[in-house]
């Protein structure tokens, strides 16, 4: 053992029985053998540091990627959280439409927290969307498709609602709606619907998520079809001015623009004793299996046609609240349900 005593060293120890003192550093080289002591005491220290973090850093459990069979995957680290990069597979959702080999989703873990670009993937492998993750939530750019591979929307989604520039396509890649989206998720400025042709079919501008000014709308050959001045979201209806066709009204029916939503299995009404009518016609509230709200509004022949629904992750949040009018998406309700 050393001692140190008026900037003096000493070794204390037993040799044969006996107590032993002896003088190592007089008061003159004191400070050379206690910085060199100091030094080596540090270095000790430093490296056992290492060697604990180290073995800390070591993963609880990972896999390695089928596609090499050299990187590392699916790391959970000793405090059981996910890190780096994440492969879901088909194995891990039995009793569906993909093979056990088949990708699901794939990207970044940060602490068990979603980072950067996530992939999702259909049953046929084509890439169902790609959304930018920050700490565990959708914040960023994100595109989705149609499972024939085509853009189905894209646009920036941040804190649960599209912000700036946003586009829903038809599955035959031509733009279905064009809209423009303030920093609280509200339509702002100029706004386009398109028929599946291309052609547009309404435009007009919206201030604060409601319509202001003349909003227009076409007839599928191109000529006006109806003008309408609103203020502040409020139609003019004395000044509404309405259009016959030019040219005579094609005979096939026009594909209604918005995409159409109706009931799914999960879905009842409030009550799950109550059995409700097999077709849907009229206002209805209708809950899933966890008595959650997902859709609320007017239904006709099982499609909703004026109310909102509601979108859930898997974890029971509430993501999005879709609102339709007239069969057709308008944007996202703030949620603050």
């Amino acid at each position: 053992m050393i001692l140190l005593y008026k900037k003096q060293l000493f070794r204390v120890g037993l040799s044969k029985r006996k107590l032993y003192l002896k003088v190592l550093v007089n008061e003159k080289n004191y400070l050379y053998f206690y910085k060199k002591l100091t030094m080596r005491l540090n270095f000790k220290l430093i490296f056992s540091l290492f060697v604990l973090s180290y073995g800390y850093a070591q993963p609880q459990s990972f896999e390695l990627d089928p596609s090499n069979g050299k990187d590392s995957i699916n790391i959970i680290d000793f405090k059981g959280l996910k890190q780096g990069r994440w492969i879901l597979f088909g194995k891990t959702k039995p009793n569906t439409c993909y093979q056990p080999t088949s990708k699901v989703e794939e990207g970044k873990y940060t602490d068990n927290r979603k980072n950067g670009i996530w992939k999702e993937y259909f049953c046929n492998g084509n890439t169902k969307n790609k959304i930018t993750f920050q700490s565990g939530r959708p914040d960023g750019y994100a595109i989705m498709y149609h499972e024939n591979g085509k853009i189905a929307e894209e646009g920036t989604w941040k804190i649960n609602k599209w912000t700036g520039n946003y586009k829903l396509y038809y599955d035959n890649g031509n733009v279905q709606q064009e809209f423009t989206f303030n920093p609280t998720g509200k339509r702002e400025g100029p706004q386009k619907y398109y028929y599946e042709d291309g052609t547009t079919q309404i435009e007009g501008s919206w201030a604060n998520g409601k319509e202001s000014g003349a909003v227009k709308e076409y007839w599928p050959d191109g000529s006006d079809k109806k003008v309408v001045n609103y203020n502040n979201g409020e139609a003019d209806v004395l000044t509404i001015k309405e259009f016959e066709p030019k040219k005579p009204a094609k005979e096939t029916v026009v594909i209604d623009p918005g995409k159409k939503i109706v009931p799914n299995k999960e879905e009842t009404l409030q009550d799950p004793k109550q059995k409700g009518p097999t077709i849907l016609n009229g206002y209805y509230v209708l809950y899933n299996k966890n008595r959650q709200k997902t859709k609320d509004g007017n239904f006709k022949d099982n499609r909703l046609m004026d109310g909102k629904n509601y979108i859930y992750d898997e974890n029971g949040i509430l993501k999005r609240i879709e609102v339709y009018r007239n069969g057709s998406y308008e944007g996202d309700s703030q949620i603050d349900e």
